[in-house]
């Protein structure tokens, strides 16, 4: 970090030099005529600062890539420039060049700056618990899963894990952006590098620090800044070629201006203009300005791209499909029944909880928090498999045990029409059904509430003219219609009783009328993720297979942030419209008017470093309009 520190202070001093410099050699000339040779040293210093920095990064492109860059450019024509005594000229080149690279340097340091941030956010100790009840201070580093850590008010987490002990307010706006604490008690998650306000808690450590929350981030932030968006792609291939085009252009200007009789001063100089004229700083600058500025600010409200393509693409998005469970609802489901076929309801929860032991999914936490609430010992399970959007095998001491849906229960040849548990199949709770081999021991069914901000989410897509919204659940169809009725859904784009490989179909049949957007959380997502245009894995806590899958991740549980990350992205590419028509139109005046008309060199100077800057400062506006949403927590 410090390399990239002094870097910018090296760049930020060089700035202020050539604009003192430019300052000084300005008033020498037009205003109060200095004592010799202040000019000269002022213009001199320009040249150096100015100049120096970018013929040597013009150099190095070309020794080492075999590039001809835009740096060149601006060396060549201010030396020309000079050349034909117009080093005042050269010099307001230099100085405006210097502060356009600046202010870029700036803005493209943005997701830079953001990883740097998240690594300084954790805590370089942390206090754990021993066997006995004592205390030892430890490294982080030295964490393992199950060891408890003792939080004190004021303390930032030093890993991800759950709140055993205690309960209060936790600062959660460096992870998800949320400005307002929320409040945890026993059970609750906590992320690493989220703030404990006002109490003592106790935390049992779930992931190491190279799984945490921050690891994760830092992964996602870190492979963004290396895939770049196709008008990036273009705006890079753009401006190497043209570099050359230009390069060549201008000599054969000074070579025709000479055949036509010019002096070898006016044809330099009117070369010098063209060159300045014709160089593309603005259009190559034009789309990583905005495309960074937008990543940042996506990144401070809690949502990171996989880079700029994702975020280019989620802009032209016509369809979202959904996952329901743990995405368009809270995924902190109860259990709301217990229905024992054989033995009683204490044995029957006592096998739920051990085959859902190790499942990440929301209704096995459920149905390992009624367990802990009527203190009933999970049963020890071992060689757990889970089969996604089925359910669950293990052997215990009688042999094998499994929890699942109807396609589990048929996949093990277990009739699951008991009149005792047909009312179960018809309600809209979600059942699941527990058995040994063939044999159906049990019914337990499971009721989850839509997200407090899924409706408004899904209301402010369809105000930013969504042609779709679907819901796709391998939940039972009664369960699914009515979440997707309460959050406004049409009964059409509802969709049940679905296997991995379905979601997958009916985001393919989507992506036929534009393009698709999936939003999930669990393995059983992965495939539909994968497929779709832009895959979003809602929570950064989802599983690893579907962060890896996805393009984009929601960092909290907050739906209204994907409307207003989809607003951010289609205001991205507005602006990158908006910088490429400024950039291309303003050269095109500027070589017309260097080329056939007696287009000063000042004022070529200002109007390609004045479109410079302009592009790279309309794009900065991004950082000013955050991801925010209205909740409260």
């Amino acid at each position: 970090m410090s390399d990239h520190v002094s870097s910018d202070r090296l760049d930020a001093t060089l700035t202020a030099v050539t604009l003192v410099g430019m300052a000084t050699a300005v008033v020498d000339a037009f205003l109060l005529p200095l004592p010799p040779p202040a000019g000269a040293v002022a213009l001199g210093a320009v040249y150096l600062a100015g100049g120096v920095p970018a013929a040597i990064s013009a150099l190095r492109a070309l020794w080492r890539e075999r590039i001809l860059d835009i740096d060149l450019l601006m060396v060549v024509a201010a030396l020309a420039a000079a050349a034909v005594g117009a080093a005042l000229e050269g010099a307001v080149l230099l100085t405006l060049f210097s502060l356009s690279s600046t202010l870029e340097h700036r803005a493209m340091g943005k997701a830079r700056r953001a990883v740097e941030a998240l690594m300084e956010l954790r805590p370089e100790s942390a206090i754990r618990r021993l066997a006995d009840g004592s205390t030892e201070e430890v490294a982080i580093a030295a964490l393992s899963p199950g060891d408890v850590v003792i939080l004190r008010p004021g303390a930032r987490v030093p890993v991800d894990g759950t709140l055993i002990e205690g309960e209060g307010a936790v600062d959660e706006s460096s992870i998800t952006g949320e400005s307002l604490p929320v409040r945890k008690g026993p059970g609750a998650p906590l992320s690493e590098a989220t703030v404990n306000l006002n109490a003592v808690l106790a935390l049992r450590v779930e992931r190491g620090i190279a799984e945490s929350t921050v690891a994760r981030m830092i992964a996602l932030v870190t492979e963004a800044q290396s895939m770049k968006a196709p008008s990036e792609r273009f705006s890079a291939w753009f401006g190497q070629r043209y570099t050359v085009a230009v390069l060549l252009g201008s000599v054969l200007l000074f070579l025709l201006f000479i055949r036509l009789g010019w002096t070898i001063d006016d044809a330099l100089y009117r070369a010098a203009t063209v060159l300045v004229a014709a160089s593309p700083c603005a259009v190559v600058i034009s789309v990583p300005a905005a495309i960074l500025s937008g990543l940042s600010a996506a990144a401070r409200g809690g949502v990171l791209f996989k880079g700029g393509a994702a975020l280019e693409t989620l802009a032209d998005v016509r369809a979202f499909a959904f996952d329901k469970t743990g995405t368009l609802t809270t995924g902190k489901a109860v259990v709301t029944a217990i229905r024992p076929v054989e033995g009683d309801e204490e044995a029957l929860l006592s096998l739920a909880a051990g085959i859902e032991a190790q499942s990440e999914h929301p209704i096995a936490a459920a149905i390992r928090s009624a367990a802990a609430e009527r203190s009933c010992t999970p049963r020890a399970i071992a060689d757990v498999t889970a089969h996604p959007s089925e359910g669950i095998t293990g052997h215990d001491a009688e042999g094998e045990v499994w929890a699942g849906n109807p396609r589990m229960a048929a996949r093990m040849g277990a009739d699951i029409s008991l009149g005792s548990l047909s009312d179960l199949r018809d309600g809209a709770a979600t059942v699941v059904y527990l058995g040994r081999g063939a044999r159906l021991l049990g019914a337990i069914t499971v009721a989850d509430q839509p997200r407090e901000t899924s409706r408004a989410g899904l209301d402010a897509l369809r105000g930013a003219g969504i042609a779709r919204l679907v819901m796709m659940t391998g939940d039972r169809r009664p369960v699914a219609l009515a979440v997707g009725q309460r959050l406004g859904l049409r009964t059409e784009d509802i969709h049940a009783d679905l296997l991995p490989g379905d979601k997958v179909r009916l985001v393919d049949a989507l992506s036929r009328d534009g393009r698709v957007a999936f939003v999930g959380d669990g393995v059983n997502d992965a495939a539909a993720l994968a497929r779709a245009d832009v895959g979003i894995a809602m929570g950064v806590a989802g599983s690893e297979v579907a962060l890896q899958a996805a393009e984009v991740a929601l960092l909290s549980d907050n739906m209204e942030r994907l409307a207003a990350a989809h607003r951010l992205a289609r205001r991205t590419v507005r602006i990158i419209r908006q910088n490429l028509f400024f950039a291309l139109g303003a050269m095109l005046v500027l070589v017309i008017g260097g080329a056939f008309f007696d287009l000063p060199l000042p004022l070529a100077v200002i109007g390609h470093e004045g479109g410079t800057l302009l592009v790279v400062l309309n794009g900065l506006r991004l950082l000013a309009d955050p991801i925010r949403s209205d909740r409260r927590n």
